[in-house]
């Protein structure tokens, strides 16, 4: 693109900077996969589908989810970001309304969290890709180097919000609660059909068409720095996030009686709104020389932790709301953390596939909850949420031994 065609996309007549059209894009995409989370509770007390059955509805959202990361990635990294990510558009758009139709049956809800997980797949390995891209000059001069990072784990973190905020207060009180939410999600996504097209590409298609095994190869996944850092504190992060709005709630529900619902939906609104509001905080912390926002971050999750077994203990729906917000702050360090290590190791060249992958180790930690409940009992649940902070800790551990070493070159 030349210099000329930069400047009117940034300076033309709406005057709106490229990266905010990308960060709108994310945020809608996010919040198409987050809606569905609060309302587990009532697809299964009030549609009567068995628990079997909406565990499966979770887990389907995984199996659109994993291979997008990748697969979208090597896609974009050969042929530019800006077609995947309006096909990130149209999968949220496909699921939303798929979803709309649940009454009539399972089979639309399958398809759409499925559409739903391919949606935020794709959104997050090429969109944050292209937000690091078009954070910089020329697209956006005067941002320094971390500002994509950090707009991409913002634009993710509040449209996963903001998808639980109103899919659970519509569940708990509002009208038609199986459709509205899906409603709401296809009137502010329509527009990006267009928005989504306007952003400038930042990666020139290639001649060349390898096949796509070879697409999808990432030398730089075999990189000291990601395989000893970014690997060992990837899943942690998205454990988290389902220990304090997927578990937490069942754990706590005859606290919260007839409010389960809002309970659910207030947990995931706390932690990923706490997981935003530190992310300037966690832009300071990071280093390029040491591990430290890594470390910071595994020493939260382990409070987190903590104060989620006195939560469990006491039966308190306040301290467990309390650990949602401990968990958002290190879910936000390490995402900001994880986000600028990889754009530091990868190559522009493989950077929507490293970004992918990264996604992929830190989404294995959503299947936690699933461990724990399916080991409840012989073991107790403090019992288990005890190994769990021993495991942190030797992750911890782990971490600090590569404190220094293996930094990559910060030139990317």
């Amino acid at each position: 693109m030349s210099t000329q065609e930069i400047t009117a996309t940034v300076d033309g007549p709406a005057r709106v900077r490229p990266w905010v059209l990308v960060f709108g894009t994310l945020f809608v995409c996010a919040w198409s996969g987050n809606q569905f989370s609060p309302m587990l509770l009532l697809y299964r007390d009030i549609q009567h589908y068995s628990t079997s059955t909406v565990t499966l509805f979770l887990g389907i959202y995984v199996a659109g989810l994993a291979p997008a990361l990748v697969i979208a990635g090597a896609i974009s990294d050969h042929s530019g970001r800006r077609t995947p990510m309006f096909y990130a558009v149209c999968f949220g758009l496909a699921a939303s309304a798929l979803l709309a139709l649940g009454e009539f049956g399972s089979a639309p809800i399958y398809v759409g969290r499925l559409l739903a997980g391919m949606s935020v797949g794709t959104a997050m390995s090429v969109g944050t890709s292209w937000l690091k891209e078009v954070s910089q000059t020329p697209y956006d001069v005067g941002s320094d180097a971390g500002s994509g990072a950090r707009r991409a784990s913002l634009a993710f973190t509040l449209g996963s919000a903001s998808g639980a905020l109103v899919a659970g207060t519509i569940a708990q009180w509002g009208p038609v609660p199986t459709v509205l939410p899906y409603l709401i999600h296809l009137a502010i996504t329509l527009p990006f059909l267009w928005l989504t097209r306007r952003p400038p590409e930042t990666v020139l298609p290639s001649a060349h068409r390898p096949s796509l095994r070879t697409r999808v190869h990432v030398p730089s996944v075999s990189h000291r720095r990601f395989l000893r850092i970014v690997v060992v504190c990837g899943p942690w992060l998205f454990a988290a996030c389902a220990l304090s709005y997927g578990y937490l709630p069942v754990l706590l529900a005859d606290a919260a009686g007839s409010l389960g619902l809002a309970y659910a939906t207030g947990l995931s609104v706390i932690a990923l709104v706490s997981g935003a509001l530190i992310q300037p905080v966690a832009k300071r912390i990071d280093s390029v020389s040491s591990a430290r926002g890594t470390v910071v971050s595994l020493a939260t999750l382990t409070a987190g932790l903590l104060v989620m077994m006195i939560a469990v203990a006491a039966d308190q729906l306040l301290v467990g709301a309390l650990a949602s917000v401990v968990f958002g702050a290190g879910f936000g360090i390490g995402l900001v953390s994880g986000l600028l290590e990889v754009q530091r190791i990868a190559p522009a060249a493989e950077l929507a596939r490293l970004t992918g992958v990264f996604y992929a180790i830190a989404y294995l930690g959503f299947i936690v909850p699933t461990i724990l409940a399916a080991l409840t009992p012989p073991f107790t649940t403090l019992a288990l949420l005890g190994v769990l902070v021993i495991l942190l800790g030797f992750s911890t551990i782990a971490v600090m031994a590569g404190y220094r070493r293996h930094l990559p070159i910060a030139n990317h």
